[in-house]
């Protein structure tokens, strides 16, 4: 087949309706071009360029394989994380409510012995435990948040990196310049 390619392609070259010199000189410069071109493919052939390109295509389709396993991975861990910081969530909405049940018994108890001293006592525990309901819920949704964000940004700047292509790149750079300097004028 490259034996084919190589008769058909010396066959079509413009070299053959020249006229002034015959094809196979060295006086004739499409021929002189076309043996240097040989030679130059039959070094490149010699020196295994086409195979390892391929390795190295091969090489880079493996990086990419274990880069999209690892999102996947991180993806999981996230959906781990938060499931667990629901089920916190969920313990310190139970813990709450039973800090309030609890509340609520010795409100009813210290109400026998002396209203003044209840009335003071409920207000300063229900305060407490919403405070502690609130800094935990705050907490928890923050942290969820935060790693939510972290490993989403994490896999969008991976994802965003592997597609990305120079021209893109390129147009994307000059599109932010065109609106910073939109902005700033």
């Amino acid at each position: 087949m490259k034996k084919l390619t190589i008769l058909l392609s010396l066959i079509a070259t413009p070299a053959l309706a020249a006229g002034d010199a015959p094809f196979f000189s060295l006086h004739n410069t499409n021929f002189t071009v076309a043996i240097a071109f040989l030679i130059f493919v039959g070094i490149l052939l010699w020196a295994k360029v086409p195979a390892r390109v391929t390795g190295m295509l091969d090489k880079r389709a493996g990086n990419i394989r274990s880069e999209l396993d690892e999102a996947r991975t991180l993806r999981e861990e996230a959906k781990a994380l938060l499931a667990s910081y629901e089920r916190k969530q969920k313990d310190v909405m139970e813990q709450s409510d039973r800090i309030v049940a609890k509340a609520k018994q010795e409100a009813t108890t210290a109400a026998e012995q002396a209203k003044v001293a209840l009335q003071e006592t409920i207000a300063r525990r229900m305060a407490a435990a919403e405070d502690q309901i609130a800094a935990a819920e705050a907490g928890a949704v923050k942290e969820v948040r935060e790693r939510a964000v972290s490993v989403a940004v994490e896999a969008a700047r991976e994802v965003l990196a592997r597609q990305m292509t120079p021209e893109r790149r390129s147009s994307l750079i000059d599109s932010s310049i065109e609106q910073v300097n939109a902005k700033l004028h």
